[in-house]
């Protein structure tokens, strides 16, 4: 399915689901902004790929739309704390940096390929250290 069928549905699904009367309250089309905003759009710019990332309770996913088979074979995957970054593919030399959506564990990724989809699966790093910040009044 394409980008904009799968949008159609799901408006139509938000649209039967939700009363009518709650129309004021809440705008469908805000709903899925940040899956949006996560997202590369290959008809726009042919350098970028096309990719999606999002989490769950334990891990974040991202999938990247392949092309190419033979893509696999040169591309080297990295990843920090909180950004995917892929070099080689479509060309060498090319380098492309995902921003994940939450901060994510050193090790334990594992990436699949199939059906055309390159699919990174990253645990999520669940051990958030906080300090706390005293505030001095200045007179």
């Amino acid at each position: 399915m394409k980008p904009e069928e799968i949008d159609k549905y799901v408006q139509d699904i938000i649209g039967k689901v939700l009363p009518s009367n709650m129309g004021g309250m809440m705008n469908p089309q805000d709903m899925f902004k940040g899956f949006a905003s996560q997202q590369d759009q290959v008809s726009t710019n042919p350098g970028k790929l096309h990719s999606s990332a999002f989490e769950t309770h334990d891990y974040v996913f991202v999938r990247i739309f392949i092309k190419d088979e033979s893509w696999i074979k040169k591309l080297k995957l990295y990843h920090t704390s909180n950004q995917l970054i892929l070099e080689h593919i479509p060309e060498e030399g090319d380098k492309h940096t995902i921003t994940l959506p939450a901060i994510v564990k050193k090790k334990g990724a594992t990436a699949n390929f199939k059906d055309g989809i390159l699919e990174v699966k990253i645990p999520k790093n669940v051990d958030m250290q906080f300090s706390q910040i005293d505030v001095t009044e200045i007179l």
